[in-house]
């Protein structure tokens, strides 16, 4: 458990900016839940998600980079989520499984070779009063409305993972297969993984 508690290379939780960007977000919150679900939309909403945005360099993924980040992909959001749940002294672990998105945008579906199926979809699980809880903070409020769906909240009594349906009832998001926890990232396992199933994202960081 000391491991989900400490800093690691990615989960970065004695930096600086992660502390600062943790208590900017809990600032006010008074109970331990709160500040939880305050951190979460923090997370959620102070940074965009962009399915196109997939760095290479591993100095990208580590929470410290991401806090100042304007957008990012799921990834990178639930690993500065871990972190900032241990600045609370919360225990927290990066997990990973592979989703279907069914409202896929035309351009992603393209460089996706034609895929709905995201492997590696990254969020982050949080021990609460004894529980571990499960908790996505990768769509933004303004995204979600885009989509007809509303935001994921964290209250830390259930799960907050990304909607099976739309809001007209239609299929959403589809969790197909669960790869596990790490305390940290595993980057020399998922972006390689991510890379093979999807060639085309090495383009995503050449430079414009």
């Amino acid at each position: 458990m000391d491991e989900l508690l400490a800093p690691g290379t990615f989960i970065d939780s004695d930096h600086p900016r992660v502390i600062a960007f943790t208590e900017e977000a809990t600032a006010g919150a008074r109970t331990d839940r709160e500040r939880l679900a305050a951190l979460f939309t923090a997370v959620r909403d102070g940074i965009r998600y962009d399915a196109a945005s997939f760095p290479q360099d591993p100095a990208a993924y580590r929470a410290s980079a991401v806090a100042d980040a304007e957008a990012s992909y799921c990834i990178p959001k639930a690993i500065l989520l871990c972190a900032g749940a241990r600045v609370l002294g919360v225990p927290a672990r990066l997990a990973f499984a592979d989703v279907r998105n069914h409202l896929q945008t035309p351009r992603m579906r393209e460089m996706m070779g034609g895929s709905d199926l995201f492997v590696y979809h990254g969020y982050a699980e949080l021990l609460v009063d004894g529980t571990w809880r499960k908790a996505s903070p990768a769509f933004n409020r303004e995204l979600c409305a885009r989509f007809g769906v509303e935001a994921m909240d964290f209250d830390g009594r259930a799960d907050a993972i990304l909607h099976p349906f739309s809001g007209d009832g239609s299929r959403y998001m589809e969790y197909v297969r669960e790869r596990g926890h790490h305390a940290d990232f595993p980057f020399d396992e998922v972006i390689p993984a991510i890379l093979a199933a999807y060639p085309a994202f090495d383009a995503l960081d050449a430079p414009a």
